[in-house]
């Protein structure tokens, strides 16, 4: 059986790459991510290998935000669900919806919403199977 994951990896631009990389380490340290791998203007982050990247637009251009895109991140615990948030309020997020259960996603779901400081929306989520 083939357990390769669908997508590779995904990548937000960012406009302040110091402000942003201090936040991206903060908030995803709390979900168990880190730094994996690095290059000039780049940040893997991830568990093992680079799944999320924080990167200066390649085309020099300024980074922008698109409507309807969020990037969502892997809790394994409410807990850890809380604590993305609270870490991503700390270090500037703005909310963009508390964390809890969302039936209309599924039994099983607990998450939160969040722009980091690039206004790009996150979120951190865990399907508790025992709720469904």
């Amino acid at each position: 059986m083939n357990i390769t994951p669908c997508l590779s990896h995904v990548s937000l631009g960012t406009n302040n790459f110091d402000d942003a990389a201090r936040f991206y380490d903060r908030v995803l340290a709390a979900l168990g991510c880190r730094r994996v791998m690095e290059h000039p203007g780049a940040i893997g982050y991830g568990r093992d290998y680079p799944e999320f990247w924080l990167q200066i637009p390649i085309d020099g251009k300024p980074a922008g935000t698109a409507n309807g895109v969020h990037i969502g991140f892997f809790a394994t615990s409410k807990k850890q669900v809380d604590e993305f948030y609270q870490q991503a309020v700390a270090a500037g997020a703005r909310e963009d919806g508390a964390p809890g259960s969302r039936p209309h996603y599924g039994a099983a779901y607990y998450g939160c919403f969040v722009r980091d400081l690039d206004g790009h929306k996150i979120e951190a989520s865990f399907w508790d199977e025992s709720a469904a």
